[in-house]
């Protein structure tokens, strides 16, 4: 199962997300059985475009048997987030901003 979810992003995604997968609430789409290939093509295609628009926030995640929790993260526009086994129970980490002056 891949699940994706967007916020404030222009309506080329939306409708290109809409073409290959289910848009089961505003902004979030899914696909049951969608193969590692395409997975990777079409986030090739929403990174391409974020790169070139920005704006918003892109998250897929997706099984992963080598991840933490066996979940894969992909994250465009919003701090990364990587997931941490403490001790069996996993947990989502974000670097802490910049205390710059």
């Amino acid at each position: 199962m891949v699940i994706v979810v967007t916020r404030d992003v222009a309506d080329r995604f939306r409708g290109f997300l809409a073409s290959v997968m289910i848009e089961v609430s505003p902004g979030t789409y899914v696909s049951p059985s969608m193969t590692k290939g395409v997975r990777e093509r079409v986030w090739a295609v929403l990174d391409g475009w974020f790169r070139e628009i920005g704006g918003g926030a892109i998250t897929m995640c997706w099984r992963d048997r080598t991840q933490p929790g066996h979940l894969g993260l992909s994250i465009l526009g919003a701090p990364p987030c990587t997931l941490l086994d403490a001790d069996g129970v996993y947990l989502g980490f974000r670097p802490p901003a910049s205390t710059a002056l």
